[in-house]
């Protein structure tokens, strides 16, 4: 069966936006197209500030993805754990609300008695590790990020790694953001790998100002024009649950 692509942007900031549109506008807009959005708050001596750790969580909450405030140093464990975790979630999202139209009502996945719940969450696992999956990366370069690139770098790398083992194809793309002339510039196209990133973050200019608005919203953009995969979303996958026995 034709399983759609899991499509996800993940943002990786030290603050909050303080330029254009509003982030959390233009994430809700993505969750609606099929595109999940994940927010990683990097901090290093300094806490993120209370305002930045809001809107972390409220993009993320509104573009159905999953936020995480962490240490730089321990970036690349996190990269890792948010993809695989929004994978996930958004699997499981599509699938209780199959089941909802299947029983009727509000039931869910936790409704059902435990030898089904077992199966279904059998074939969530099996679709998270076969699935198409689409990431566009979204760095901040702001000039405080500056000193937590090469961190950067060495996280997305451990991503690309990481998800080698998957049978699904992984395609990646990379955006850094204020852009010299544009809002965000593109460091690297869709590829199925990250391996070519050596170097790269060295050459950028950091800039003062965060327009996350404006660069996520140019994201969007990015995958109706990349001849992007199907996206997995509720009411595509009639036969999800056929998988399981249901």
């Amino acid at each position: 069966m034709s399983k759609g692509t899991l499509k996800q942007i993940l943002l990786l900031t030290d603050g909050h936006s303080n330029q254009g549109e509003d982030p959390v506008a233009i994430a809700a807009l993505a969750r609606e197209q099929g595109i999940t959005v994940n927010v990683i708050g990097v901090v290093d001596g300094n806490h993120l500030n209370e305002q930045g750790i809001e809107e972390v969580e409220a993009i993320a909450m509104a573009g159905g993805g999953v936020s995480q405030v962490v240490f730089a140093k321990q970036l690349a464990q996190t990269v890792q754990m948010v993809t695989r975790k929004a994978m996930t979630q958004t699997i499981h999202g599509v699938v209780n609300k199959e089941l909802s139209q299947i029983l009727g009502g509000n039931q869910e996945m936790e409704d059902l008695s435990p030898a089904k719940r077992g199966q279904v969450m059998e074939v969530v696992d099996e679709l998270g590790e076969t699935m198409n999956l689409d990431v566009l990366i979204l760095v901040d370069t702001s000039a405080s990020m500056k000193n937590k690139l090469p961190m950067v770098q060495e996280a997305l790398t451990d991503l690309s790694i990481s998800l080698t083992s998957r049978m699904g194809a992984n395609r990646f793309a990379l955006y850094s953001f204020p852009g010299k002339k544009k809002d965000i510039d593109k460091l690297l196209d869709w590829s199925p790998q990250l391996n070519s990133l050596s170097g790269i973050f060295q050459k950028l200019s950091s800039g003062g100002i965060t327009p996350t608005g404006p660069a996520l919203q140019v994201a969007l953009q990015k995958f109706t024009k990349s001849g992007s995969r199907r996206s997995l979303m509720a009411g595509d996958e009639e036969q999800l649950l056929e998988e399981s026995g249901m």
